[in-house]
């Protein structure tokens, strides 16, 4: 197995035919910190959390060395074509070890270098530090592809979920929206288009919010779904409807 990368459409062994020069795995990303000391105190105040509740990251940051099999054409037009299709580019990267989740960031090539048995080429990134499911929650699972052992079905638990003008609570838990800050998407569909009214308790950083949606698509910042499970509380502001979630899953 050559433990192939996909970069946008790109597979680097297909399509190239440049090979890891080890197991490809993106750099775990830095943690964000804030620490103040405390003068005449002992030790300091770590605000890292303090604005969200959870850690926050900086960039996956490094580099991708890869060995370029000799015998598919000169070396100087692979090095100019992965150089116009890579250099200075921001796109989605797949690990062929992970088909299920993509990282997204910029791409640069770093140096190509000729040895006496092959050369080889080392690619930069500065990815986002979570990695993402290829599909959206509401997106139909695809039978091929789903992974039977731990693999969720999510499109019937977020899509149309029937409310009426009595308050109305679910229970999720984090195998279901994932580990990654997710802000998710509101398609409220209410008779009489008066909106629905939506509550967010999420315990593992106090949060616990209520906002009015209007019928349409709508996304709110202050509702993150984070933590070991959220519980939802919707309400018709008048009659009945229903609400459609959307995200997509992340985890480090």
């Amino acid at each position: 197995m050559y433990h192939s990368i996909i970069f946008g459409n790109k597979n680097t062994w297909d399509d190239w035919h440049i090979i890891p020069a080890s197991r490809p795995v993106f750099n775990a990303p830095q943690l964000k910190k804030r620490v103040i000391d405390i003068p005449g105190g002992n030790g300091n105040l770590d605000l890292s959390t303090a604005l969200t509740g959870y850690p926050v990251f900086q960039n996956r940051e490094g580099s991708l060395e890869f060995i370029v099999e000799n015998g598919y054409g000169e070396w100087y037009d692979r090095y100019s074509e992965i150089m116009a299709y890579l250099h200075g580019k921001y796109m989605r990267t797949y690990l062929e070890d992970e088909p299920d989740y993509f990282y997204e960031g910029r791409f640069t090539v770093n140096e190509w270098r000729s040895e006496k048995d092959w050369s080889r080429i080392t690619v930069d990134y500065s990815v986002n530090p979570y990695k993402y499911y290829i599909h959206t929650v509401l997106e139909d699972w695809v039978w091929d592809t789903f992974n039977f052992q731990n693999g969720v079905i999510t499109s019937d638990t977020f899509n149309d979920i029937q409310v009426t003008d009595t308050w109305l609570s679910y229970t999720f838990n984090s195998e279901l929206y994932g580990t990654a800050p997710i802000c998710p998407i509101f398609n409220v569909s209410a008779l009489n288009g008066a909106g629905m009214d939506i509550r967010l308790v999420c315990p593992d950083i106090n949060l616990d919010v209520t906002r009015r949606f209007p019928n349409g698509t709508s996304q709110s910042n202050d509702f993150v779904f984070y933590g070991d499970s959220i519980t939802l509380y919707f309400k018709c502001v008048t009659d009945t409807g229903k609400v459609s979630i959307d995200f997509r899953k992340g985890k480090l």
